[in-house]
């Protein structure tokens, strides 16, 4: 039995489920509401699949004004909505409760205008990831945040969960990318905040949009910024008989003042699954780096004389660099893969805690003290040019009391990246994995704050309920904005 838990179902809106549903019905096309629990229970989790809850609905429309319709009616019956994107996220964030109604975005996939001479593609917030790059790729440009669910994850929840990628140290992550939004209000309202100009003025309320979650609003447009591709981009493999010594080799690098366009890790645990999965070629060591270059063919050799350099202080078992496409996409092939290849092994739980890069060798070091002291085994694959890790914890769901030590193995693990300097998260968000760990990161006042700018959005705290904030906490705070009426 997991020790997360969620609120009871207010009964009083289950009572009037007819209503809701058949108001919903009435206002939106035929196809876009779904009450069948055969059909509900298709959304009843996301990429957390050990929690789950079917909703009372979900909705599913194609338009901004649709989304807006939907959110009206809940908002007048009092009915807490889950915002969802195409359902890949890692800690729960569209974990419904039993008394709301889903609205997913993954039907908005309308690619609406492309401007390269201002280098900005406007796009629905339900096209995937990797079908924005593969709309630009004609025209010479491609978006760069890139998760490894890129092939799925739309753009909806990368703009929630404020998204990386493997690309994202020399690039940036989602909030480094996103010029503009158009979302629509828990009553309604339809809201646009950026755009393609430069120097909006006033408060930075896309910064504040960008990794929120789904708590203020659900976007239904954006504004993305486009890059030229490069003229060209070669991939490195470094093999290392010590997880710690890979990670000073991070460390080295990032010091050097290089700033290659990606550095990935994978240690021994993943590079076994990885090689038995999708038969990479990688060397059977304590862990790899990959780290890719880009560049004119020029710039492209130093860089990868220099990092040859600084990895051959610290004696690595293997230096492998891509001398053409297909050893490029040799090198890559096992990292992309490598959450279904752990997924063979077993069932996992994916952390995504981010630490200083300087103090990724301890950490790693820590990981491993922690994986004896909890008896399950540990992977760990991550990005580690900026030290966005995700160790995935292996443990058997069908073992009592296996669950709940995998979930305090985490936590341990998430507490390890806050000491260093860290944060609970890089880009999976806080959801229901984390919530009650935001207490480490953040003092009461920080946290208070922070559901102050949710009350102004969403004063009914109808916007996906129970997640980011402690469940005690969140209550108080509710408890004490009624009392003072």
């Amino acid at each position: 039995m997991s020790t997360i838990s969620m609120p009871d179902p207010d009964k009083a809106i289950l009572a009037r489920a007819p209503d809701i549903i058949a108001a919903l019905r009435a206002a939106l096309p035929a196809d876009a509401v779904l009450a069948d629990p055969a059909e509900t229970c298709a959304y009843e989790c996301d990429g957390l699949t050990a929690y789950r809850c079917p909703p009372l609905a979900v909705v599913l429309p194609r338009t901004t004004a649709e989304v807006a319709a939907a959110l009206r009616i809940c908002h007048q019956y009092g009915v807490p909505v889950i915002p969802r994107g195409a359902g890949t996220s890692l800690a729960g964030g569209a974990l419904p409760t039993a008394d709301s109604v889903v609205i997913g975005t993954m039907r908005l996939r309308d690619f609406l205008e492309i401007d390269t001479a201002n280098r900005f593609i406007r796009v629905q917030t339900g096209v995937t990831n990797l079908s924005v790059s593969a709309e630009l790729e004609p025209h010479g440009f491609f978006y760069a945040p890139d998760p490894s669910s890129q092939l799925a994850c739309t753009i909806a929840g990368n703009i929630a969960m404020n998204s990386g990628g493997a690309h994202c140290l020399k690039y940036g992550v989602t909030t480094n990318n996103l010029m503009g939004v158009r979302m629509v209000l828990v009553t309604g309202e339809i809201v646009d905040v950026g755009g393609p100009e430069f120097g909006m003025a006033g408060l930075d309320l896309l910064g504040l949009i960008c990794g929120s979650e789904g708590q203020l609003a659900i976007v239904t447009e954006a504004t993305l910024r486009i890059v030229p591709k490069p003229e060209g981009a070669r991939p490195m493999l470094i093999g290392f008989d010590s997880a710690e010594v890979a990670g000073e080799c991070v460390a080295r690098i990032i010091r050097s003042g290089l700033l290659p366009v990606a550095i990935e890790y994978m240690d021994d645990v993943c590079l076994r699954a990885v090689e038995s999965f999708a038969k990479a070629g990688y060397p059977d060591c304590a862990a790899v780096l990959i780290v890719e270059v880009e560049g004119a063919a020029e710039e492209i050799t130093d860089q990868i004389e220099r990092i040859r350099s600084i990895a051959a202080e610290l004696n690595p078992v293997e230096f492998r660099s891509s001398r053409n496409a297909g050893e490029a996409m040799a090198i890559w092939k096992g990292r992309k893969a490598a959450f279904g290849a752990m997924g063979r092994l077993g069932d996992y739980l994916c952390l995504d805690g981010t630490v200083p890069v300087s103090k990724l060798p301890y950490t790693l070091k820590r990981i491993g003290e922690l994986s004896q002291q909890y008896g399950l085994e540990v992977a760990n694959v991550f990005h580690a040019g900026d030290g966005n890790m995700h160790p995935l914890i292996l443990f058997n769901a069908n073992a009592p009391g296996e669950l709940e030590r995998a979930e305090a193995f985490g936590n341990d693990i998430l507490r390890l990246c806050v000491d260093v300097g860290g944060c609970l998260s890089g880009e999976h968000g806080i959801g229901i994995e984390k919530r009650d760990l935001m207490t480490k990161q953040f003092a009461e006042d920080d946290l208070a704050i922070q559901m102050e700018i949710k009350d102004a959005f969403d004063p009914a705290w109808l916007l996906n309920p129970a997640k980011v904030f402690p469940l005690e906490m969140s209550r108080r705070h509710c408890d004490r904005r009624v009392a003072s009426r």
